[in-house]
This record gives C-alpha cells, sequence and structure tokens, in this order.
C-alpha cells in the first residue's frame, strides 16, 4: 500500500513525509481492516511533524479516517464486511484506571493517539479495534465526513466545556477547521446567542468564511468587539490570543483553549485586567468515544456541511505547508483513493 511516513522530526518546509510502499496491515482480536477513502488534515499533524508533540517513529500520520471494512479479525461482532466507518483521534485507552471508569478516557494516562502512537490514515489501508470505530452516517460523502472525526467532534467537546446557554455571545479565536463546524452547532442549539469571530487579519480567508456561515461580528486578534462576551474558544497557535480573549471576556465567563500545544508562549497577563471577576481557563485534551458518538449523531441531524479543501495523498507536505500559512478555508481532506 502506499503511505505517507514521518520517520524525522523537521519543519513542514522541508517535505518530510515519504510517500513509501508498505505491506497491508492486518487485522488481529477485535481489529478491522479499513481500505481508507478519505482523511482529513489536522493542525496536530504539524504538532507532530515539528515535534511540538513526540509522535512513535516512524509513523504514518492522520486521525480523522474515513473507509470501508475489508477484512475483520478474529471475534469482530460490530461491523461487517463493506460498512462504511470513520476513526477519531482516540486510538485507544485502557479501560481500567481512575480516568477511564469516570468517564475520562480522553485522561487515560495510556490514551493512544490515533496517527501519534498507532498508524493513522494518511495512507491506504489502516487497522483499527472495532470498540474504536464509528459508523458514519448516511447524508456526508466521504470528503464531508473526515473533518467530523476531529475538527467536528473535538470542537464539540469544547463547545460542551463552554457551558454555554441559549442567549449567551461566543467568540471563536481563530476559524479554520474546527470553529466553522462549531458554529453550525451554535446556530442550531443557541439560536437566540451571537457569534464574534476574530482571524489573524481582516479580510483574509477566514474572516470570510465566518461572515459565509453568518458571523455577527468579524475583526482582528487585538480589535475590541461591540460587546464583552460569555464564553469564547481560542483554536490559535498563537499566545496572543489568549490574552485577547481574557480582556473582552464577561466577568464570570469561560475561555476554552481547543489546541494541543501553542506554538509560542502566552504573554503575561494582569490579574486585574485578564483574570479577575472569577474568569476561566479550561482546555481541551483529546477526546471520548461518547463525544464522537454524540457528535456525528448532531452533525447529521443539523445537518453540519464542512467547507472542504481537496488534496490528494501525494500532495500531503504540500496541503500542510498550505494550512500552515492559511491559504484555503475551511478543513483541508486527502483523497486517498
Amino acid at each position: 500500500m502506499k503511505a505517507q511516513v514521518l520517520r524525522k522530526i523537521a519543519r513542514i518546509e522541508e517535505n518530510p513525509l515519504e510517500l513509501l510502499n508498505l505491506p497491508i496491515p492486518q487485522p488481529s482480536y477485535k481489529q478491522i481492516l479499513i481500505k481508507v477513502s478519505t482523511c482529513g488534515i489536522c493542525h496536530t499533524e504539524l504538532d507532530e511533524i515539528e515535534g511540538r508533540i513526540q509522535p512513535k517513529l516512524p509513523i504514518i500520520l492522520g486521525h480523522q479516517v474515513v473507509g470501508r471494512v475489508v477484512k475483520l479479525g478474529y471475534n469482530v461482532s460490530k461491523f461487517k464486511l463493506g460498512d462504511r466507518v470513520g476513526v477519531a483521534w482516540i486510538y485507544s485507552a485502557c479501560g481500567e484506571c481512575y480516568q477511564c471508569k469516570r468517564g475520562y478516557e480522553n485522561l487515560c494516562k495510556y490514551f493512544q493517539g490515533t496517527g501519534c502512537d498507532a498508524n493513522g490514515g494518511y495512507a491506504e489501508y489502516m487497522v483499527i479495534s472495532e470498540d474504536f470505530a464509528y459508523p458514519i452516517p448516511e447524508g456526508f460523502n466521504d470528503l464531508e465526513a473526515a473533518p467530523l472525526l476531529c475538527a467536528g467532534a473535538i470542537g464539540y467537546r469544547a463547545l460542551k466545556l463552554t457551558e454555554m446557554k441559549d442567549g449567551e455571545i461566543i467568540a471563536f479565536y481563530g476559524y479554520g477547521a474546527s470553529a466553522h463546524i462549531v458554529h453550525q452547532i451554535v446556530k442550531y442549539k443557541f439560536p437566540n446567542s451571537k457569534v464574534y469571530v476574530f482571524t489573524k487579519r481582516k479580510g483574509d480567508a477566514s474572516s470570510e468564511l465566518a461572515k459565509k456561515f453568518g458571523a455577527d461580528w468579524v475583526g482582528e486578534t487585538g480589535d475590541t468587539p461591540p460587546e464583552k462576551f460569555h464564553r469564547a474558544i481560542d483554536t490559535t497557535p498563537v499566545g496572543i490570543p489568549v490574552r485577547e480573549a481574557l480582556r473582552n471576556l464577561e466577568d464570570g465567563g469561560r475561555l476554552v483553549m481547543n489546541l494541543i500545544r501553542k506554538e509560542e508562549k502566552i504573554p503575561e497577563l494582569d490579574y486585574t485586567l485578564h483574570l479577575w471577576g472569577e474568569k476561566e481557563i479550561k482546555t481541551v485534551k483529546n477526546i471520548t468515544r461518547r463525544d464522537v458518538q454524540e457528535f456525528l449523531s448532531l452533525a447529521a441531524e443539523i445537518p453540519i456541511k464542512p467547507e472542504v479543501k481537496e488534496f490528494k495523498l501525494e500532495e500531503a507536505n504540500q496541503a500542510l505547508i498550505s494550512l500552515k500559512q492559511g491559504k484555503y478555508k475551511g478543513a483541508g481532506v486527502l483523497k486517498i483513493e
């Protein structure tokens, strides 16, 4: 099979992913073999490639995987040949520790990330436990379904963590694959709420996408919005949006940081200006299977319509460079077939 393999940590501009021919993996106990159709592109892949997260090397990246079951390992009961399934960031968790038993398998110390600790979907085939694969709802084609499995599902977890209520104002710092999906959830679940969006530059691709999806106000990071907001989600790799979100946050509000690593330090905070007033900061770490299952059902109910930019598997390096440079709107997806 063809696969994009990362063998060393490097800047993405060095084109470190190597397109190789590898043996097709074989499913074992309770595993399924998936013929991959599409795989979403995520900023987490940049973190892995450039060393802000340490992946197990060599590794096949990719954790927003859509494909068909083509082979069953022994004792598989949840899927049959030909089923369309998805794979998300959570590749496995132990199921036995304190965190798993209380429903927080995302915090399991044995948590394995797809495409980080185990091979993922930047390839023609991959294996996964049947317990960590999900049926894809009808109504989404394979390109549309891929970003639902991370950008959408982890965005959904971030929105839950804001504890938002209808009528409150929410702000998005950064408006890419995740935020443009979460925006659609907000419009559906909180019809009386306003959405403010902060992007890197006025008139850039992200701000135009925010306007397309009906943001109530769009500005640049550093601007002061028409009103203070009650909830905020930061998906950016830079530090300044944290300080800016806290400056514009209403007393008693909450900022949720929906990312794994910042590429730069968060600037110094002034207690009175940025934190005083019972403001809260909460981070998102990984995802649970329940998050994915709940979100896929909700996405079909709304229905979510992701904005997708298609790339070929052979273009994975360039696709990630384009993501880093903010050259496209919405979610990037590799089409494998």
